[in-house]
């Protein structure tokens, strides 16, 4: 007589458990709610110092002459005017000077981003002799106080005979070590398969850059952009060297000489300096999510 096999039984498989949100919430005990408002009030506080000289500066420019240095201090005005910011509008000179900053740092910053990509290029993706001795020299440069080579530098524009001009204000800065080295650091990790694509295709050194690297330099390009602005616009002791025909001050320089010879007239002296603080705000707040990302980025990298 057969005996049939014996078959194990087979256990049924134990529960899978699905780990669900709530599990690995922490639960918001008295401890760590006082933690997260002290670190709220840390924040705030921190915050608070770094725009209270900003909202100052702009409240002030809607007080009176005599309400911007009060004793004991008042933060905000009595009655708010606008006369000191229709006034300093109203002025030519100051238009002048807002118009005159404005071209020259556009053109100031697209020069730099054009001049620094393609150098950061010919580093990044070019083998040419003698770039293991100049790439060193390069990064020198970027450890070099600029008040170091002034003097040198002002000699230098003046055989040239560029005083007086706007030449001499956007020439002398438009290669950037240190935006060369962080365009360079994004170069090098572009796939190199889309290059010898684009080579395969027929474009040459020139092609590569203008049809490949440029269109895919949007994030780097921000960075080095607001950087080339905002050092343009806040210029001050080289504009004050170079430049003394009124026709080409900058707004720095322009601030400066109304500070010494109004200097009584403190309210429309903050309307001015809120005004030229306005477009380095705008582009910060417009593109702060760009320049936090790329500089991260770049960090990582």
């Amino acid at each position: 007589m057969a005996i049939a096999p014996t078959i194990p039984a087979i256990e049924p498989a134990a529960e899978t458990r699905i780990p669900t949100r709530s599990r690995h919430r922490r639960r918001l005990t008295p401890a760590r709610a006082a933690i997260l408002a002290l670190k709220f009030v840390a924040g705030a506080i921190i915050v608070g110092l770094a725009l209270f000289p900003l909202a100052w500066m702009v409240i002030s420019g809607f007080k009176l002459r005599t309400e911007v240095v009060r004793t004991p201090f008042q933060f905000f005005p009595d009655v708010w005017e606008v006369q000191n910011y229709v006034q300093i509008l109203s002025d030519p000179s100051f238009v002048r000077t807002l118009a005159i900053t404005g071209l020259g740092a556009v053109i100031f910053t697209t020069g730099s981003i054009l001049i620094n990509s393609m150098a950061a290029y010919a580093f990044a993706r070019l083998e040419f002799v003698g770039k293991r001795i100049v790439w060193p020299l390069v990064l020198m440069t970027m450890f070099i106080p600029g008040m170091t080579i002034l003097l040198t530098s002002f000699i230098v524009v003046t055989k040239l005979y560029m005083l007086d001009t706007l030449a001499v204000l956007i020439l002398p800065g438009l290669a950037s070590a240190a935006h060369v080295f962080f365009v360079r650091q994004f170069y090098l990790n572009i796939p190199s398969s889309l290059e010898e694509a684009a080579r395969v295709d027929g474009c040459g050194r020139w092609g590569v850059y203008f049809r490949v690297f440029l269109p895919l330099s949007k994030a780097p390009f921000v960075v080095v952009g607001i950087g080339s602005f905002m050092a343009y616009w806040n210029s001050f002791v080289w504009p004050v060297l170079t430049i003394t025909n009124p026709d080409l001050f900058q707004v720095q320089q322009y601030l400066a000489n109304f500070r010494g010879e109004r200097s009584s007239e403190l309210g429309l002296l903050m309307a001015g300096s809120a005004l030229a603080a306005a477009p380095i705000i705008i582009l910060f707040l417009i593109f702060q999510r760009q320049i936090i990302a790329n500089i991260k980025m770049a960090g990582l990298k």
